[in-house]
């Protein structure tokens, strides 16, 4: 999986097309070399606002229409840089992403893609998304679409070339970090004042955590240089690694990179030390407080009583049949609502863990 930033694509007067040449030149070579690249980009915005020659907008409609205005523009520079290879437009949101039904449909899409060798190009469907089915920005839609293929490696290109110990603009000795253990250790730091808490690192950083999560490591590179990507696959230092940390896939990967589960459910201390330290299933009496709407099947977040988040599973009750039951050994469920479909609210099996603060 390969993000390009805009930084990375933006030129004097539009996008690079001599950047995208050859970025498209090195993802030829790693597909000639066997392996399967997916490409996430931005850049349309910025494509039309050289268009149009106005200036980068601060209302979200004007932003929208100007990334409508340069999507077509971008794709067309992409299939001249790959030189007759075919490329796939695949516009995403978040809500694309949260619906089980829909994640598997991309996932099978983009297999498709990947078989009949075209080089499937992503990008958020910024013209329909709004603030509450956004993802954020592409790190972000970059991390769970590396979920969504099983991706073995995230490559962030980027305008600046490595995480850094301080602000190298500020403090021209600073050190570059060649490799993070746990991105979430990172971003315990990236608080006001920080260098980490400038937008772009910090979301590269969320990005990291994300697929780190779900077993995928990712290295942050400086997506000018040439021959960038071919150099890093071949072992040649340079950018940070950010090592993984678990291996989630299919229905818990998707369960770990929701953004907005249905509803929460508010668990005691001892749900929240078995759910932890045990790998048990949530029982009934481990619930403490129910939270939104939700049917039977539909995803929830796992809060303990501090507000910290647990995990997010799939609900075996309703929101209105856990209410009734929360507190309850599983024996009574059926005497409580007349009937019983399993004796816990949601299952291990169907439940993904966050981690620990």
């Amino acid at each position: 999986m390969v993000k390009v930033g805009s930084a990375v694509l933006a030129g004097p007067r539009g996008l690079d097309l001599g950047v995208m040449a050859e970025i498209a030149r090195q993802v030829l070579a790693l597909k000639a070399a066997g392996r399967e690249v997916v490409l996430v980009s931005s850049g349309a915005v910025a494509a039309g606002m050289a268009a149009t020659g106005l200036p980068r907008p601060e209302d979200m409609p004007r932003k929208q229409a100007l990334a409508a205005i340069g999507q077509p523009l971008l794709m067309a520079a992409w299939r001249e840089a790959f030189r007759g290879v075919p490329v796939a437009q695949v516009l995403l949101t978040a809500e694309d992403l949260a619906s089980r039904e829909r994640y598997l449909n991309a996932k099978a899409t983009l297999k498709a893609l990947l078989e009949l060798g075209a080089i499937p190009i992503i990008n958020e469907n910024d013209t329909v998304a709004f603030q509450e089915i956004r993802f954020g920005d592409n790190d972000q839609l970059s991390a769970r679409v590396a979920a969504l293929v099983e991706a073995g490696l995230l490559l962030l290109l980027s305008d600046v070339d490595a995480l850094y110990e301080e602000d190298p603009k500020r403090n021209p000795e600073a050190r570059p970090i060649l490799e993070v253990e746990d991105p979430a250790s990172a971003l315990r730091h990236a608080g006001e004042g920080n260098p980490l808490g400038s937008g772009g690192m910090r979301s590269k950083l969320l990005a990291a955590r994300l697929a780190g999560r779900v077993g995928i490591p990712t290295l942050l590179l400086p997506g000018r240089r040439p021959a960038v990507l071919l150099e890093a696959l071949e072992g040649v230092p340079m950018g940070t690694y950010f090592h993984a940390q678990r291996r989630y896939r299919g229905e818990r990967a998707w369960l770990y990179g929701l953004l907005r589960p249905k509803g929460e459910l508010v668990l005691d201390q001892g749900a929240v030390w078995a759910l932890r330290k045990r790998g048990a299933s949530l029982l009934p009496a481990g619930v403490k407080e129910v939270r939104g709407r939700f049917g039977r099947g539909e995803a929830v977040r796992l809060l303990a009583e501090t507000g910290e988040e647990v995990g997010v599973g799939l609900a075996n009750y309703a929101a209105e049949e856990i209410a009734r039951i929360k507190g309850r050994k599983s024996a009574e469920i059926e005497a409580i609502l007349g009937y019983r479909y399993t004796e816990e609210v949601v299952h291990r099996d169907h439940l993904a863990l966050k981690e620990e603060a």
